[in-house]
């Protein structure tokens, strides 16, 4: 699969004009819970050519497409990642830590790896997470019989909080660094391993009673980010000009013939 979405990825060069910059396993695969069936969550930094650049139009600045083999691609235009990537952007600075890198052809994701710790805003951070992690519980947890797999998509946000709240850093993607490093209690540790090892082995977890020990877990530690996002005083102002400096770099790289 990974030969086919190196082609897929290919194919869309030719097709829109584009060089990819950077392209990684962003979903479940990366995350380390991936079930058999997982779709392949492709997300990546794309650049035109100078031409495209030198009009006062607006034009589209990402790309998205589904192709039938389960390949999920979306796409960022190199100025919109850039901007973004000023903000802060969780999404974004998660591609730059995803540990399957598919396409990585010029120094373009080593530029903004490098300035990271310069651009990082723990409180915007803390802010999606932790909305991330009360919209599934929520959405999800409001009856006695539950999908227990999404158990899951409202541990990780949480995790990633507390990795932040911890280390003043970018969270890993992978699960098992944030079971590791983020929970001391070894019942709590044992049950939500329990439940890992099920789903990575494709076995059926859609639904079952809710786990009492993950659902107090869950419930403490999100009563006790919203008092902490509330406590966090953070702001900054970003240096343009060396943003500026990564979009030229990247232009004269990749169209330097």
């Amino acid at each position: 699969m990974v030969d086919e979405i190196k082609n897929e990825l290919s194919n869309l060069e030719k097709e829109k004009n584009i060089k990819i910059l950077y392209a990684v396993e962003s979903g479940s695969r990366a995350w380390g819970f991936a079930s058999k069936d997982s779709d392949w969550d492709v997300r990546f930094i794309y650049v035109h050519n100078y031409d495209w650049y030198l009009s006062i139009n607006e034009k589209k600045d990402n790309i998205e497409t589904i192709l039938p083999n389960d390949i999920d691609l979306s796409g960022w235009e190199l100025k919109k990642a850039l901007l973004l990537f000023r903000k802060s952007n969780p999404p974004l600075l998660e591609w730059l830590r995803s540990p399957i890198i598919y396409k990585e052809d010029f120094t373009t994701a080593t530029q903004f790896r490098n300035a990271v710790k310069t651009y990082f805003n723990p409180k915007s951070c803390l802010y999606h997470y932790l909305h991330m992690a009360n919209g599934n519980y929520n959405a999800y947890f409001k009856e006695e019989i539950v999908r227990l797999k999404k158990y899951f998509y409202v541990l990780r946000p949480i995790l990633a909080c507390l990795w932040i709240e911890r280390t003043n850093e970018m969270a890993p993607m992978e699960f098992d660094i944030l079971i590791n490093t983020e929970i001391s209690k070894s019942d709590l540790k044992s049950e939500i391993n329990k439940l890992l090892l099920k789903k990575k082995s494709g076995e059926e977890i859609d639904t079952g009673k809710r786990i009492q020990i993950i659902d107090d877990f869950i419930i403490e530690k999100l009563n006790y980010l919203k008092v902490l996002l509330n406590d966090v005083d953070f702001s900054n102002s970003p240096d343009v000009d060396f943003l500026n400096n990564i979009f030229r770099n990247t232009l004269k790289e990749v169209w330097k013939n």
